[in-house]
């Protein structure tokens, strides 16, 4: 019968290694979960004899070690938007292929939080950040240039900091272009905020499929206040408030957030989405596939985004791009036909 003394002691290295007889450093290597995960016979029996003793490695003393804690700080803006649910997931499952652990905080819109939130991930000895918050007049990332912390920014650029995101300024052209090609005339863009970089590029985007056709985007037919759904709501209360001649026939809507609140003015105002209205999102989120007429989003890949921006953080002797963006895919549903004759 093992005392309590001996219950509560914790099993180490030397004790995986005498119970399988090899040395303490070739123990130390088949489980560092940062190394390649070897099948040979001995790394077998290792890690079988290292689960049976109940051994669980010191993380804080490994890093101690290496210089480093495994441990990635993501920050994003909100977990209750789908998006940066995606993305941080995106970036998780990137970190542990990378033998790292993700942690998330989060910090609204404003930069005084933003920050805040940051200081707190690197007084927890993380070993860089990852930021889905960036604005283009962010102070944080110069900050983190300066003291030289390892950083990187997803989704969003302020267009200096090392940044991995989709091609927002490709994606708003194909939406727009898409539309056009139905044969709309009359498009109506629902963008984000001013300071964030998607807003800018995919309002770019649209501009230059209506500009390719000879289009014109008139000043009221430009809305943009936010991301929310309510941002959506209020810019569709907008567009449809106006008489049936002076509607457009299409939305492009800068995310799915936002078409889904254009969606729910438009039913409020009498208009069916799909024939009296094309509409158009963006970042093809779960639910656009689900809704009773399917949303015809821009799918934006997140794991190829999170993959470059872990590669831009831990990788620094592979001299990556400064900023590498993603192709986005249209993917066309219900929610765009053409107009009505």
């Amino acid at each position: 019968m093992m005392s309590s003394t001996e219950e509560r002691r914790q099993v180490t290295l030397r004790d995986v290694a005498e119970a399988t007889g090899v040395s303490i450093s070739t123990v130390s290597r088949v489980l560092d979960a940062r190394s390649s995960s070897s099948r040979s016979a001995t790394a077998l029996r290792v890690r079988q004899i290292a689960e049976e003793l109940g051994y669980r490695r010191n993380m804080s003393a490994s890093g101690l070690r290496r210089g480093s804690t495994g441990t990635i700080g993501v920050l994003v803006p909100r977990l209750s938007d789908t998006v940066m649910a995606m993305m941080f997931e995106a970036l998780e499952r990137a970190a542990r292929a990378h033998g790292h652990f993700a942690v998330v905080a989060t910090s609204g819109d404003d930069p005084a939080d933003e920050r805040t939130a940051a200081e707190t991930l690197l007084d927890r000895n993380v070993d860089g950040l990852i930021l889905a918050s960036a604005r283009l007049d962010d102070q944080l990332p110069a900050s983190l240039r300066e003291r030289h912390v390892p950083h990187a920014l997803v989704v969003r650029t302020d267009g200096t900091s090392p940044s991995a995101l989709g091609d927002d300024e490709a994606g708003g052209y194909l939406a727009v272009r898409h539309l056009i090609d139905l044969g709309h005339t009359d498009i109506a863009v629902v963008t984000g905020p001013d300071f964030a970089s998607t807003a800018r590029d995919r309002l770019a985007g649209a501009r230059r499929a209506l500009t390719e056709a000879g289009l014109h985007l008139p000043a009221d037919r430009i809305i943009g206040r936010g991301y929310s759904i309510e941002n959506g709501a209020e810019a569709g209360e907008a567009l449809f408030g106006r008489p049936s001649s002076e509607r457009p026939t299409a939305v492009f809507a800068a995310n799915d957030n936002l078409a889904l609140g254009i969606i729910a003015a438009a039913q409020r105002a009498g208009i069916s989405i799909g024939s009296d209205l094309a509409l158009v999102g963006y970042n093809d989120i779960p639910l656009a596939q689900l809704l009773p007429v399917p949303l015809t989003s821009v799918r934006v890949p997140f794991d190829q985004i999170a993959e470059s921006a872990l590669r831009m953080l831990l990788d620094p002797d592979t001299k990556p791009r400064h900023i590498t963006r993603a192709l986005p895919t249209l993917i066309p549903r219900a929610s765009s036909g053409p107009p009505r004759r």
